[in-house]
């Protein structure tokens, strides 16, 4: 191989890393950008405002926020689980119950965002839910488990006042997306 070749060879996996770590911090800092905005939204939801878009093109609101106190996280919950809203922070699935609500409250997130601490749960361990009300619903894990996508059962209602959080698995994966699913579910207190 030539020095010319070699030299093109490495400016461009030089340029190649370096388009994918700028990628990274980019979903990253997107993120953090989001959560900031979603704070002000939540503010103004939590004054009695509804619906409150937290940018003027946002197809969707703040509905809850998720206090996990032993991660030392806390992040907005925005309504409608679909893909645009999951690039901005953790949402609530719809058709599950509301948040706070007595029975099953679903809620999707990344793994590698805004439930990268899901990983970090243990059964027992404190999560707590503010509705825009005020009330703060309390939670402790009960479960943490790996499942197929395939079952379904844990987004059906269950009767009693419950906290499911699902996130892509594993947590550390190179492709986005796959068939399993990391499950944490929590009881009302």
């Amino acid at each position: 191989m030539s020095g010319r070749v070699a030299r093109a060879l490495a400016v461009g996996l030089t340029l190649l890393g370096v388009g994918c770590f700028g990628q990274g911090l980019w979903i990253h800092a997107k993120a953090g950008l989001a959560q900031l905005l979603l704070q002000r939204a939540w503010q103004r939801s939590q004054a009695g405002e509804t619906r409150v878009a937290p940018w003027p093109w946002a197809d969707t609101w703040p509905v809850a926020s998720l206090h996990a106190p032993g991660q030392g996280e806390e992040v907005i919950v925005l309504a409608g689980a679909s893909g645009r809203t999951l690039a901005f922070g953790p949402a609530h699935l719809d058709g599950s119950a509301a948040p706070g609500a007595p029975d099953n409250t679903v809620l999707a997130g990344h793994r590698d965002t805004h439930f990268e601490f899901l990983r970090d749960l243990r059964a027992g361990d404190a999560l707590q839910l503010e509705t825009a009300d005020g009330a703060l619903h309390r939670y402790s894990v009960t479960s943490a488990e790996v499942l197929h996508e395939s079952r379904t059962a844990v987004l059906d209602p269950v009767g009693e006042k419950t906290l499911t959080l699902v996130t892509c698995y594993p947590f550390d994966a190179l492709m986005p997306g796959g068939p399993l699913r990391f499950v944490v579910r929590a009881a009302g207190r």
